[in-house]
Protein backbone atom coordinates (compact mmCIF):
# COMPACT_ATOMS: atom_id res chain seq x y z
CA UNK A 1 0.00 0.00 0.00
CA UNK A 2 1.20 3.17 -0.68
CA UNK A 3 0.03 6.79 -0.40
CA UNK A 4 -1.04 9.62 -2.53
CA UNK A 5 -1.18 13.52 -1.98
CA UNK A 6 -4.92 14.85 -2.09
CA UNK A 7 -3.06 17.81 -4.31
CA UNK A 8 -1.50 15.53 -6.77
CA UNK A 9 1.81 16.53 -6.83
CA UNK A 10 3.74 14.94 -3.50
CA UNK A 11 5.85 11.97 -3.95
CA UNK A 12 4.09 8.89 -2.75
CA UNK A 13 4.90 7.10 0.12
CA UNK A 14 4.65 3.80 1.83
CA UNK A 15 2.81 3.99 5.77
CA UNK A 16 6.23 4.61 7.10
CA UNK A 17 6.67 7.79 5.35
CA UNK A 18 3.18 8.86 5.25
CA UNK A 19 3.35 8.65 9.21
CA UNK A 20 6.29 10.24 10.17
CA UNK A 21 5.87 13.22 7.30
CA UNK A 22 1.83 14.23 8.24
CA UNK A 23 1.15 17.04 6.06
CA UNK A 24 2.02 16.20 1.99
CA UNK A 25 4.91 18.41 0.62
CA UNK A 26 2.10 19.97 -1.76
CA UNK A 27 -0.04 20.96 1.21
CA UNK A 28 -2.14 18.23 0.61
CA UNK A 29 -3.30 15.08 2.91
CA UNK A 30 -2.74 11.53 2.44
CA UNK A 31 -4.58 8.96 1.68
CA UNK A 32 -4.24 5.42 0.54
CA UNK A 33 -3.86 4.90 -3.43
CA UNK A 34 -6.79 2.36 -2.60
CA UNK A 35 -9.26 1.36 -0.31
CA UNK A 36 -8.72 -1.99 0.66
CA UNK A 37 -12.48 -3.94 0.63
CA UNK A 38 -12.90 -7.08 3.28
CA UNK A 39 -16.17 -9.13 1.95
CA UNK A 40 -19.14 -10.10 4.29
CA UNK A 41 -17.40 -13.29 5.19
CA UNK A 42 -14.28 -11.71 6.14
CA UNK A 43 -16.16 -9.31 8.30
CA UNK A 44 -18.08 -11.82 9.72
CA UNK A 45 -14.94 -13.92 11.00
CA UNK A 46 -13.82 -10.69 12.75
CA UNK A 47 -17.26 -11.30 15.40
CA UNK A 48 -15.48 -11.60 19.15
CA UNK A 49 -11.62 -10.94 18.49
CA UNK A 50 -10.47 -8.88 21.21
CA UNK A 51 -10.25 -5.03 20.24
CA UNK A 52 -6.37 -5.72 20.00
CA UNK A 53 -6.66 -8.36 17.31
CA UNK A 54 -9.74 -6.26 15.37
CA UNK A 55 -6.82 -3.43 15.09
CA UNK A 56 -4.60 -5.23 13.17
CA UNK A 57 -6.94 -7.65 11.42
CA UNK A 58 -8.38 -4.04 10.24
CA UNK A 59 -5.21 -1.88 9.76
CA UNK A 60 -2.75 -4.69 8.33
CA UNK A 61 -4.09 -3.74 4.73
CA UNK A 62 -3.00 0.20 5.27
CA UNK A 63 0.13 -0.74 7.10
CA UNK A 64 1.65 -3.03 4.05
CA UNK A 65 4.94 -4.16 4.53
CA UNK A 66 6.07 -1.42 6.91
CA UNK A 67 5.62 -3.66 9.95
CA UNK A 68 4.85 -7.01 9.76
CA UNK A 69 1.50 -8.97 10.93
CA UNK A 70 3.29 -10.29 14.62
CA UNK A 71 4.68 -6.77 15.16
CA UNK A 72 1.51 -4.98 14.63
CA UNK A 73 -0.43 -7.17 17.14
CA UNK A 74 2.30 -6.03 19.41
CA UNK A 75 1.97 -2.39 18.83
CA UNK A 76 -2.11 -2.59 18.88
CA UNK A 77 -1.33 -4.68 22.23
CA UNK A 78 0.63 -1.94 24.15
CA UNK A 79 -1.49 0.66 23.07
CA UNK A 80 -4.95 -0.43 23.91
CA UNK A 81 -3.26 -2.32 27.31
CA UNK A 82 -3.38 1.21 28.58
CA UNK A 83 -7.23 1.57 28.96
CA UNK A 84 -9.11 1.22 31.43
CA UNK A 85 -11.82 -0.95 30.26
CA UNK A 86 -11.02 -4.20 28.75
CA UNK A 87 -13.32 -3.79 25.73
CA UNK A 88 -11.15 -0.85 24.85
CA UNK A 89 -14.36 1.26 22.96
CA UNK A 90 -17.47 -0.53 25.17
CA UNK A 91 -21.15 0.25 23.95
CA UNK A 92 -24.04 0.89 26.40
CA UNK A 93 -27.85 1.41 25.25
CA UNK A 94 -29.84 4.16 25.69
CA UNK A 95 -33.32 2.70 24.72
CA UNK A 96 -34.89 0.75 21.72
CA UNK A 97 -32.50 2.42 18.87
CA UNK A 98 -30.18 4.89 20.57
CA UNK A 99 -26.51 3.70 21.51
CA UNK A 100 -23.17 4.81 22.83
CA UNK A 101 -19.64 4.10 21.86
CA UNK A 102 -17.48 5.19 25.16
CA UNK A 103 -14.21 5.88 23.34
CA UNK A 104 -13.11 7.89 26.71
CA UNK A 105 -11.48 5.18 28.61
CA UNK A 106 -7.71 5.71 27.81
CA UNK A 107 -5.07 7.27 29.82
CA UNK A 108 -6.36 10.95 28.53
CA UNK A 109 -10.33 10.73 28.90
CA UNK A 110 -10.60 11.31 25.60
CA UNK A 111 -11.77 9.88 21.76
CA UNK A 112 -8.19 10.56 20.63
CA UNK A 113 -6.18 8.36 22.85
CA UNK A 114 -7.10 5.66 20.72
CA UNK A 115 -5.61 6.79 17.65
CA UNK A 116 -2.65 8.42 19.47
CA UNK A 117 -1.36 5.86 21.78
CA UNK A 118 -0.63 3.46 19.14
CA UNK A 119 0.85 6.69 16.81
CA UNK A 120 3.02 7.32 19.35
CA UNK A 121 4.05 3.62 19.09
CA UNK A 122 4.79 4.08 15.41
CA UNK A 123 6.86 7.42 15.58
CA UNK A 124 9.14 5.17 18.19
CA UNK A 125 8.81 1.97 15.58
CA UNK A 126 9.92 4.17 12.65
CA UNK A 127 12.61 6.37 14.14
CA UNK A 128 14.58 3.58 15.68
CA UNK A 129 15.25 2.27 12.06
CA UNK A 130 17.31 5.19 11.47
CA UNK A 131 19.12 8.67 13.02
CA UNK A 132 17.01 11.31 12.51
CA UNK A 133 14.47 13.27 15.36
CA UNK A 134 11.31 14.03 15.00
CA UNK A 135 9.61 17.23 15.24
CA UNK A 136 5.66 17.13 16.10
CA UNK A 137 4.00 20.33 15.81
CA UNK A 138 0.45 20.32 16.46
CA UNK A 139 -2.42 22.17 17.42
CA UNK A 140 -5.23 21.43 19.43
CA UNK A 141 -8.73 22.71 20.38
CA UNK A 142 -8.69 20.61 23.50
CA UNK A 143 -8.07 16.98 23.11
CA UNK A 144 -5.60 16.06 20.83
CA UNK A 145 -3.02 17.94 22.55
CA UNK A 146 -3.43 15.98 25.87
CA UNK A 147 -3.46 12.84 23.99
CA UNK A 148 -0.83 13.46 21.77
CA UNK A 149 1.32 14.59 24.76
CA UNK A 150 0.81 11.28 26.75
CA UNK A 151 1.39 9.14 23.46
CA UNK A 152 5.02 10.38 23.08
CA UNK A 153 6.44 12.07 26.72
CA UNK A 154 9.79 10.97 27.28
CA UNK A 155 10.16 8.90 23.97
CA UNK A 156 13.54 8.87 22.02
CA UNK A 157 14.16 10.90 19.26
CA UNK A 158 10.22 12.98 19.48
CA UNK A 159 10.28 16.55 20.54
CA UNK A 160 6.76 17.71 20.59
CA UNK A 161 5.38 21.60 20.55
CA UNK A 162 1.54 21.64 21.13
CA UNK A 163 -0.68 24.60 20.42
CA UNK A 164 -3.36 26.06 22.26
CA UNK A 165 -5.53 28.93 21.75
CA UNK A 166 -5.10 30.31 25.40
CA UNK A 167 -8.09 30.29 27.45
CA UNK A 168 -10.19 28.52 25.25
CA UNK A 169 -10.01 24.53 26.09
CA UNK A 170 -11.33 23.61 29.08
CA UNK A 171 -9.16 23.31 32.55
CA UNK A 172 -9.06 19.79 32.69
CA UNK A 173 -8.18 19.38 29.07
CA UNK A 174 -5.40 22.17 29.77
CA UNK A 175 -4.18 20.91 32.86
CA UNK A 176 -3.63 17.31 30.91
CA UNK A 177 -1.31 19.10 28.35
CA UNK A 178 0.93 21.35 31.27
CA UNK A 179 1.21 18.90 33.64
CA UNK A 180 3.20 16.75 31.79
CA UNK A 181 6.91 17.76 32.67
CA UNK A 182 9.00 15.18 30.43
CA UNK A 183 11.74 17.40 28.86
CA UNK A 184 10.37 16.64 25.20
CA UNK A 185 6.99 17.79 26.07
CA UNK A 186 6.54 22.08 24.76
CA UNK A 187 3.18 23.52 25.76
CA UNK A 188 2.59 26.85 23.90
CA UNK A 189 -0.47 28.75 24.50
CA UNK A 190 -1.56 31.31 21.80
CA UNK A 191 -2.90 34.64 23.05
CA UNK A 192 -5.69 36.20 21.49
CA UNK A 193 -6.24 32.91 18.77
CA UNK A 194 -8.71 30.81 17.85
CA UNK A 195 -7.50 26.54 17.02
CA UNK A 196 -8.32 27.73 13.41
CA UNK A 197 -5.52 30.25 13.85
CA UNK A 198 -2.94 27.79 15.38
CA UNK A 199 -4.18 24.99 13.49
CA UNK A 200 -2.91 27.43 10.47
CA UNK A 201 0.52 28.36 11.86
CA UNK A 202 1.38 24.60 11.92
CA UNK A 203 0.26 23.99 8.12
CA UNK A 204 2.25 27.19 7.68
CA UNK A 205 5.53 25.31 9.41
CA UNK A 206 4.90 22.23 7.10
CA UNK A 207 5.20 24.41 4.05
CA UNK A 208 8.25 26.90 5.21
CA UNK A 209 11.31 25.50 3.90
CA UNK A 210 13.36 27.64 6.54
CA UNK A 211 11.71 25.08 9.36
CA UNK A 212 11.91 21.89 6.89
CA UNK A 213 15.11 22.55 6.15
CA UNK A 214 16.60 22.27 9.40
CA UNK A 215 13.85 19.93 10.97
CA UNK A 216 12.21 16.92 10.24
CA UNK A 217 8.78 18.26 10.99
CA UNK A 218 5.76 15.72 11.80
CA UNK A 219 2.17 15.99 12.73
CA UNK A 220 0.18 14.11 15.29
CA UNK A 221 -3.35 15.97 14.22
CA UNK A 222 -5.96 13.99 12.15
CA UNK A 223 -3.96 15.25 9.40
CA UNK A 224 -1.92 12.12 9.73
CA UNK A 225 -3.21 9.35 7.93
CA UNK A 226 -2.42 6.70 11.23
CA UNK A 227 -4.60 8.86 13.52
CA UNK A 228 -7.71 8.18 10.70
CA UNK A 229 -6.75 4.47 10.21
CA UNK A 230 -6.46 3.75 13.97
CA UNK A 231 -10.12 5.38 14.28
CA UNK A 232 -11.58 3.12 11.93
CA UNK A 233 -11.46 -0.25 13.78
CA UNK A 234 -13.77 0.81 16.21
CA UNK A 235 -16.95 1.58 13.74
CA UNK A 236 -16.00 -2.18 13.06
CA UNK A 237 -15.90 -3.25 16.81
CA UNK A 238 -19.45 -1.79 17.26
CA UNK A 239 -21.10 -2.72 14.54
CA UNK A 240 -20.06 -6.50 14.78
CA UNK A 241 -22.09 -6.21 18.28
CA UNK A 242 -24.50 -5.04 16.40
CA UNK A 243 -25.06 -7.52 13.96
CA UNK A 244 -23.25 -6.58 11.13
CA UNK A 245 -22.64 -7.58 8.60
CA UNK A 246 -26.20 -9.34 8.43
CA UNK A 247 -27.44 -5.54 10.15
CA UNK A 248 -26.76 -2.06 9.22
CA UNK A 249 -25.77 0.43 12.00
CA UNK A 250 -26.11 4.14 11.55
CA UNK A 251 -23.13 6.91 13.24
CA UNK A 252 -23.88 9.66 14.79
CA UNK A 253 -20.44 11.70 15.05
CA UNK A 254 -19.85 14.63 17.41
CA UNK A 255 -17.19 16.69 14.59
CA UNK A 256 -15.13 19.69 14.18
CA UNK A 257 -12.32 18.90 12.16
CA UNK A 258 -14.06 15.93 9.99
CA UNK A 259 -11.35 13.55 10.79
CA UNK A 260 -13.35 10.97 13.24
CA UNK A 261 -16.06 10.86 10.69
CA UNK A 262 -14.16 10.74 7.49
CA UNK A 263 -12.90 7.69 9.86
CA UNK A 264 -16.59 6.03 9.63
CA UNK A 265 -16.37 6.84 5.48
CA UNK A 266 -13.73 4.69 5.49
CA UNK A 267 -14.95 1.74 7.26
CA UNK A 268 -17.57 2.22 4.92
CA UNK A 269 -15.09 1.76 1.66
CA UNK A 270 -14.01 -0.93 3.15
CA UNK A 271 -17.60 -2.86 3.40
CA UNK A 272 -18.79 -2.11 6.68
CA UNK A 273 -22.79 -1.95 6.34
CA UNK A 274 -23.32 1.56 7.37
CA UNK A 275 -26.50 3.19 6.83
CA UNK A 276 -25.20 6.38 7.58
CA UNK A 277 -23.15 9.07 8.63
CA UNK A 278 -24.48 11.62 10.94
CA UNK A 279 -22.14 14.68 11.15
CA UNK A 280 -22.89 16.86 14.12
CA UNK A 281 -21.98 20.50 14.58
CA UNK A 282 -22.28 23.32 17.28
CA UNK A 283 -23.17 26.89 16.40
CA UNK A 284 -19.13 26.77 14.36
CA UNK A 285 -21.20 24.81 11.55
CA UNK A 286 -19.49 24.93 8.44
CA UNK A 287 -19.65 21.38 8.13
CA UNK A 288 -23.50 21.39 8.66
CA UNK A 289 -23.35 24.10 6.04
CA UNK A 290 -21.41 22.31 3.28
CA UNK A 291 -23.13 19.20 3.54
CA UNK A 292 -27.00 20.53 3.79
CA UNK A 293 -26.32 23.40 1.10
CA UNK A 294 -22.96 22.80 -0.78
CA UNK A 295 -21.60 26.37 1.12
CA UNK A 296 -18.22 25.68 2.32
CA UNK A 297 -17.16 29.17 3.71
CA UNK A 298 -15.60 30.15 6.83
CA UNK A 299 -17.11 32.25 9.37
CA UNK A 300 -15.73 33.22 12.51
CA UNK A 301 -15.21 31.30 15.43
CA UNK A 302 -17.65 31.52 18.52
CA UNK A 303 -16.62 30.04 21.68
CA UNK A 304 -18.89 26.97 23.31
CA UNK A 305 -19.39 24.56 25.80
CA UNK A 306 -18.04 22.03 23.32
CA UNK A 307 -14.54 23.95 22.71
CA UNK A 308 -13.24 20.67 20.47
CA UNK A 309 -15.78 21.72 17.90
CA UNK A 310 -15.24 25.34 17.71
CA UNK A 311 -13.58 25.44 14.36
CA UNK A 312 -14.62 26.82 10.91
CA UNK A 313 -11.81 24.75 9.07
CA UNK A 314 -11.75 21.48 8.87
CA UNK A 315 -9.05 19.57 7.63
CA UNK A 316 -10.08 16.34 6.52
CA UNK A 317 -13.07 17.37 4.71
CA UNK A 318 -10.44 18.00 1.57
CA UNK A 319 -9.96 14.30 1.94
CA UNK A 320 -13.77 13.38 1.13
CA UNK A 321 -13.71 15.77 -1.17
CA UNK A 322 -10.94 14.50 -3.32
CA UNK A 323 -12.64 11.01 -2.79
CA UNK A 324 -15.91 12.03 -4.06
CA UNK A 325 -14.32 14.61 -6.85
CA UNK A 326 -12.87 11.92 -8.67
CA UNK A 327 -9.42 11.81 -6.96
CA UNK A 328 -8.51 14.32 -9.44
CA UNK A 329 -5.54 16.14 -7.05
CA UNK A 330 -5.04 18.80 -9.56
CA UNK A 331 -8.48 19.98 -9.74
CA UNK A 332 -8.76 19.47 -5.95
CA UNK A 333 -5.52 21.72 -5.60
CA UNK A 334 -7.27 24.63 -7.72
CA UNK A 335 -10.59 23.97 -5.39
CA UNK A 336 -8.54 24.56 -2.18
CA UNK A 337 -6.52 27.18 -2.66
CA UNK A 338 -9.49 29.11 -3.87
CA UNK A 339 -11.00 28.30 -0.58
CA UNK A 340 -7.40 29.67 1.04
CA UNK A 341 -7.76 33.01 -0.78
CA UNK A 342 -11.72 33.55 -0.19
CA UNK A 343 -12.60 31.53 2.80
CA UNK A 344 -15.46 30.64 0.85
CA UNK A 345 -16.09 27.32 -1.27
CA UNK A 346 -19.60 25.86 -3.60
CA UNK A 347 -19.07 22.47 -3.17
CA UNK A 348 -19.20 20.65 -6.97
CA UNK A 349 -22.38 18.87 -8.05
CA UNK A 350 -20.79 15.30 -7.28
CA UNK A 351 -18.89 16.05 -3.94
CA UNK A 352 -22.47 17.01 -3.18
CA UNK A 353 -24.44 13.92 -4.50
CA UNK A 354 -21.30 11.65 -3.20
CA UNK A 355 -21.66 13.06 0.09
CA UNK A 356 -25.45 12.91 0.19
CA UNK A 357 -25.40 9.40 -0.77
CA UNK A 358 -23.61 8.32 3.33
CA UNK A 359 -23.79 11.73 5.08
CA UNK A 360 -26.41 13.98 6.95
CA UNK A 361 -25.70 16.46 9.35
CA UNK A 362 -27.52 18.47 12.30
CA UNK A 363 -26.67 21.81 14.26
CA UNK A 364 -26.91 22.24 17.93
CA UNK A 365 -26.88 25.35 20.07
CA UNK A 366 -26.45 25.45 23.26
CA UNK A 367 -29.94 24.26 24.46
CA UNK A 368 -30.17 21.39 22.43
CA UNK A 369 -27.09 20.64 23.96
CA UNK A 370 -28.57 20.76 27.38
CA UNK A 371 -31.17 18.82 26.82
CA UNK A 372 -29.48 16.22 25.71
CA UNK A 373 -27.15 16.02 28.30
CA UNK A 374 -30.40 16.15 30.62
CA UNK A 375 -32.24 13.43 28.83
CA UNK A 376 -29.26 10.81 28.47
CA UNK A 377 -29.82 11.18 32.02
CA UNK A 378 -33.10 11.29 32.92
CA UNK A 379 -33.59 8.44 30.26
CA UNK A 380 -30.85 6.37 31.07
CA UNK A 381 -29.16 7.56 34.01
CA UNK A 382 -25.59 8.34 31.91
CA UNK A 383 -23.74 11.63 31.94
CA UNK A 384 -22.16 12.83 28.65
CA UNK A 385 -20.08 15.60 28.02
CA UNK A 386 -21.20 18.35 25.85
CA UNK A 387 -19.95 17.35 22.69
CA UNK A 388 -21.51 13.81 23.03
CA UNK A 389 -24.56 15.70 23.82
CA UNK A 390 -24.46 17.63 20.29
CA UNK A 391 -23.89 13.85 18.69
CA UNK A 392 -26.95 12.81 20.86
CA UNK A 393 -29.36 15.48 19.88
CA UNK A 394 -28.13 14.48 16.28
CA UNK A 395 -29.19 11.11 16.63
CA UNK A 396 -32.08 11.27 18.30
CA UNK A 397 -33.89 14.06 15.21
CA UNK A 398 -32.26 12.24 12.41
CA UNK A 399 -35.16 10.09 11.26
CA UNK A 400 -33.82 6.46 11.30
CA UNK A 401 -35.49 3.81 10.51
CA UNK A 402 -36.07 1.96 13.80
CA UNK A 403 -34.86 -1.27 12.81
CA UNK A 404 -31.52 0.69 12.68
CA UNK A 405 -29.27 1.00 15.70
CA UNK A 406 -28.06 4.76 15.92
CA UNK A 407 -24.65 4.71 17.75
CA UNK A 408 -23.53 8.42 19.07
CA UNK A 409 -19.79 8.39 19.55
CA UNK A 410 -19.01 9.66 23.22
CA UNK A 411 -16.39 11.33 22.25
CA UNK A 412 -14.65 12.97 26.03
CA UNK A 413 -15.30 11.26 29.76
CA UNK A 414 -17.90 14.13 30.86
CA UNK A 415 -15.29 15.17 33.64
CA UNK A 416 -13.59 16.92 31.32
CA UNK A 417 -16.27 19.70 31.46
CA UNK A 418 -18.09 19.19 34.63
CA UNK A 419 -19.54 22.53 34.75
CA UNK A 420 -21.89 22.36 31.81
CA UNK A 421 -22.88 18.77 32.76
CA UNK A 422 -23.73 20.08 36.20
CA UNK A 423 -25.92 23.02 34.55
CA UNK A 424 -27.91 20.02 32.58
CA UNK A 425 -28.64 17.66 35.45
CA UNK A 426 -27.75 19.12 38.78
CA UNK A 427 -24.95 16.22 38.94
CA UNK A 428 -21.21 17.31 39.01
CA UNK A 429 -18.89 14.39 37.35
CA UNK A 430 -16.03 13.13 38.95
CA UNK A 431 -12.37 12.51 37.59
CA UNK A 432 -11.67 8.77 37.51
CA UNK A 433 -9.18 8.11 40.18
CA UNK A 434 -6.16 7.67 37.70
CA UNK A 435 -6.45 11.24 37.00
CA UNK A 436 -7.75 12.63 40.18
CA UNK A 437 -4.68 14.23 41.76
CA UNK A 438 -4.70 16.66 38.26
CA UNK A 439 -5.36 19.82 40.09
CA UNK A 440 -2.73 19.00 42.04
CA UNK A 441 -0.11 19.20 39.88
CA UNK A 442 2.26 21.51 38.60
CA UNK A 443 1.40 23.64 35.13
CA UNK A 444 4.17 24.37 32.70
CA UNK A 445 3.71 26.52 29.69
CA UNK A 446 4.77 29.79 27.80
CA UNK A 447 2.74 32.07 26.61
CA UNK A 448 3.14 33.31 22.97
CA UNK A 449 1.80 35.87 21.05
CA UNK A 450 -1.00 34.92 17.99
CA UNK A 451 2.10 35.36 15.56
CA UNK A 452 3.61 32.69 13.29
CA UNK A 453 7.33 34.22 13.56
CA UNK A 454 7.12 33.94 17.43
CA UNK A 455 6.24 30.29 16.89
CA UNK A 456 8.71 29.44 14.10
CA UNK A 457 11.42 31.23 16.72
CA UNK A 458 10.11 28.79 19.68
CA UNK A 459 10.04 26.09 17.87
CA UNK A 460 13.68 25.94 16.31
CA UNK A 461 15.21 27.47 19.78
CA UNK A 462 14.24 24.10 21.47
CA UNK A 463 14.00 21.87 18.27
CA UNK A 464 16.75 19.11 17.77
CA UNK A 465 17.74 19.88 14.07
CA UNK A 466 18.50 17.49 11.69
CA UNK A 467 22.18 15.82 11.39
Amino acid sequence: MDYISTRGSAPALDFAGATLAGLASDGGLYVPREWPRFSEAEIAAMAGLPYEQLAQRIMQPFVGDSVTPQRLLELTTAAYGRFAHAAVTPLKQFDEQQWLLELFHGPTLAFKDVALQLLGLFFEEFLARGTQNLTIVGATSGDTGSAAIDAVAGRAKVDIFMLHPKGRVSEVQRRQMTTVMAPNVHNIAIEGASFDDAQAMVKRMFNDSAMTGRFNIGAVNSINWARLMAQVVYYFAAALQLGAPARKVAFSVPTGNFGDVFAGYVAAKMGLPIERLIVATNVNDILHRALSSGDYSQGTVTPTAAPSMDIQVSSNFERLLFDLGGRDGAALAAQMAGFEATKAMTLTNAQREGAAALFSSARADADDMSRAIRWAWDAAGELIDPHTAIGLHAARGAGIDKSVPVVTLATAHPAKFPDAVERATGQRPELPARVGDLFEREERCVDLVGEYAAVADYVAAHATARD
